[in-house]
C-alpha cells in the first residue's frame, strides 16, 4: 500500500471545531512519534510510611519493604519525600481524597468549591485527539478525584467489563444508529437554546448580559464537545486480542478489582483510546480477602501503633504495591522499535494521606515513573513546610505539552536530574 503524506497532526475543520484525524492505514507508521501520556493512581487510605520511604536519599538508597516489589524498575521511577498540599483539613477526616489531584484548600468546608484536577487539565489541553480525552476509574464506587474547571466531579467507572465494552466493542448497527441519533438530538437542543438566548440579549441589563454571555459560552463549549463525540462515534473502535474482563462482584477482593482495572490501562494506551487515565484505590469498607486481618482496611489504617494491626496493614499494602509492579512490567515491555509505553507515559503513584493513622495530609508518599524524566533516585525536600505537590504537577503537565508555569498552589516547576 502506498503511504500518503498524512499524520495525526493534520486536522479536520468544521463549524469552528478542530478535530485530529484518527489513525488511518495510509498514515506512515515509520514517521509516527509516540504521543505523551499520563496515568495517575491513588491509594486513598495511605501507604505506611516506615514501609514505604527509603531511609537514605539519593541514588544509593536501600529499597524499603514496599519498594522492593518494584526495585527491578528503579531506573524508571523517582521516589519523593517532603511533598504535600497545604491546608487540607476539611469537614471530614478523609476529605483530602477529593483534592489530591487539585490542591484546593480546606476541602468540604462551607463555601468550598474544588478546582480543576491534574488529569482534567491535561485532558482539556489534549482534547478529542483520542476517542476519550480522559478516563476516570475506581475500584469500588463512582467517587473520583477528577474535577472539571467548574469544580464538578467526573464520575468514575468501576466496571472493567463496561469499560472494555465502551472502548472496544462496536455494538450492533441499530444500537450505533440510536446513539448517533441521541447525539444529534443533543445538538438540536443546544441550537434551540442558543437561539432563545440570543433573542434575550437585547432585553436584559448589563449584569444579566454578562451572565447570559457566560451561559452562551458554556453552550458553545458543549456543542463543540458534541460534534467531537459524534465524529469519534462514527469511527470504528479498535480491535484487541484480549478477552473481555469479568467483573469481580466481591467487594472484599480489593486486589482482584485493582488488578482488573490495571490490566486495561496498557490496552487503553496502546490503542490510543485515551492519553490520560486516573485510578482511585478506594476504601472497600469490608474485611478483605486473602489477608490475616479480621477488620477492614480503614480500621487497619487507624492502627494506633498496634503492632498486629500494622502487620496486617502492611500485608494489604504490600499486595497493592506488588500489583502496581504488574503495571510497570506491562508498560516496560519493549516494542519492535525498542521503545516502551513507559517511555512515553508519566505515571504518578501515591496517596493523599501521609499518615493515615492521624489523617495527616503532609509528607505524602509520591512516586513518578516513566516519561522524559531522569530517574533512579529518592529525592528528599526538607523544611518546616512541605514543598508544594503542585510544583510536581506543573512538571507533569509540561510532559503532555501544556507549557504552564503554575497549577493550584505551585510556586515553581519541580526540576530534578
Amino acid at each position: 500500500m502506498t503511504k500518503l503524506a498524512l499524520n495525526r497532526r493534520r486536522f479536520l475543520h468544521a463549524s469552528g471545531v478542530v478535530l485530529a484525524l484518527p489513525m488511518l492505514e495510509s498514515m506512515s507508521l515509520a514517521s509516527a512519534k509516540s504521543p505523551t501520556r499520563m496515568v495517575n493512581i491513588c491509594a486513598t487510605l495511605g501507604l505506611y510510611a516506615d514501609a514505604w520511604f527509603p531511609k537514605a536519599a539519593g541514588i544509593e538508597y536501600e529499597a524499603s519493604e514496599y519498594l522492593k516489589h518494584i526495585d527491578t524498575y528503579r531506573d524508571h521511577y523517582t521516589v519523593f519525600s517532603g511533598l504535600g498540599h497545604q491546608n487540607q483539613t476539611g469537614r471530614q477526616a478523609h476529605n483530602s481524597e477529593i483534592t489530591w489531584l487539585t490542591s484546593a484548600e480546606h476541602p468540604g468546608l462551607d463555601g468550598f468549591v474544588n478546582t480543576i484536577s491534574l488529569d482534567q487539565a491535561a485532558a482539556d489541553h489534549i482534547g478529542y485527539v483520542t476517542r476519550f480525552p480522559s478516563l476516570v476509574l475506581a475500584t469500588n464506587n463512582p467517587q473520583s478525584q477528577s474535577y472539571t474547571k467548574g469544580g464538578v466531579m467526573v464520575p468514575a467507572e468501576t466496571s472493567p467489563s463496561a469499560l472494555f465494552t465502551k472502548l472496544f466493542l462496536q455494538g450492533d448497527p441499530a444500537t450505533v444508529t440510536r446513539e448517533t441519533q441521541r447525539l444529534t438530538d443533543g445538538g438540536s437542543i443546544l441550537d434551540h437554546l442558543q437561539s432563545e438566548t440570543a433573542s434575550l440579549l437585547p432585553q436584559v441589563s448589563n449584569t444579566d448580559r454578562s451572565k447570559l454571555d457566560a451561559y452562551y459560552e458554556a453552550l458553545r463549549s458543549a456543542e463543540r464537545e458534541l460534534v467531537s463525540i459524534r465524529a469519534w462515534h462514527e469511527q470504528p473502535k479498535p480491535t484487541v486480542a484480549h478477552e473481555p474482563p469479568v467483573d469481580i462482584e466481591d467487594r472484599a477482593d480489593l486486589i482482584g478489582r485493582f488488578r482488573a482495572m490495571l490490566k486495561l490501562i496498557p490496552l487503553i494506551l496502546e490503542t490510543d483510546s485515551s492519553r490520560v487515565v486516573s485510578l482511585m484505590i478506594q476504601d472497600h469498607g469490608v474485611v478483605l480477602n486473602g489477608f490475616d486481618a479480621v477488620v477492614d482496611q480503614h480500621n487497619l489504617s487507624h492502627h494506633g501503633q498496634d503492632e498486629q494491626k500494622i502487620d496486617h496493614l502492611r500485608q494489604v499494602e504490600n499486595a497493592i504495591v506488588k500489583t502496581f509492579a504488574e503495571l510497570l512490567a506491562s508498560l516496560s515491555a519493549t516494542h519492535d522499535d525498542g521503545s516502551s509505553l513507559l517511555d512515553s507515559t508519566t505515571v504518578l503513584f501515591g496517596s493523599n494521606l501521609g499518615n493515615a493513622n492521624s489523617h495527616s495530609a503532609t509528607d505524602l508518599p509520591i512516586l513518578v515513573a516513566g516519561g522524559p524524566f531522569s530517574h533512579g533516585r529518592h529525592i528528599v525536600y526538607e523544611g518546616e513546610r512541605n514543598t508544594p505537590l503542585s510544583n510536581l504537577f506543573v512538571s507533569l503537565l509540561r510532559t503532555i505539552g501544556l507549557e504552564t508555569n503554575s497549577f493550584g498552589h505551585s510556586t515553581e516547576a519541580l526540576h530534578w536530574t
